[in-house]
């Protein structure tokens, strides 16, 4: 039988001083083991580990957490987000690369696009011209290093496989 009460205790939240759910995570502010102090950990929902990991404030008598609260709770959502975000970003940047070299036939674009395979790792070079035309496409290491220098000697070398 489907559940017809969406607010029953299957579906809510736990939403105390010390543990905190919604919007895809849960907060949990837990003792840091480095000093006397507290931290809180963001976990995203179905991960097995901290987004973030950061300190807690005291509360007022100066040995137990500050209790979350609602707007607490939304400001490290925010927070963790913007920290994956920002790994997303890093790591889109790390395994796509372009560069621009100027030819006889005008800009072209040279893009190298890492596929971090755990069993067959490779890249993909491809050279597009200036309206974005696929001029070339090979694959090369992963570790092949993109440079204005790399891509011009790839191209005055007919596209051949570096």
């Amino acid at each position: 039988m489907p559940n017809d009460f969406p607010d029953s205790d299957d579906d809510a939240l736990v939403q105390q001083d010390r543990l905190w759910q919604g919007n895809g995570w849960t907060a949990r502010v837990i003792k840091n083991d480095d000093d006397d102090g507290w931290a809180v950990a963001m976990i995203k929902d179905g991960e097995p580990e901290p987004a973030l990991v950061g300190p807690w404030t005291m509360g007022r008598d100066k040995k137990n957490p500050k209790p979350l609260d609602v707007n607490a709770f939304n400001t490290l959502v925010k927070t963790a987000n913007e920290v994956i975000r920002r790994h997303e970003q890093q790591l889109h940047a790390q395994l796509h690369k372009n560069v621009f070299v100027n030819t006889d036939d005008g800009q072209c674009k040279v893009c190298l696009d890492i596929t971090p395979d755990e069993d067959d790792p490779y890249a993909t070079l491809t050279a597009f011209d200036q309206y974005g035309e696929e001029l070339a496409r090979v694959r090369v290491a992963p570790t092949f290093k993109l440079s204005v220098a790399s891509a011009t000697g790839w191209i005055e070398n007919g596209y051949k496989k570096p």
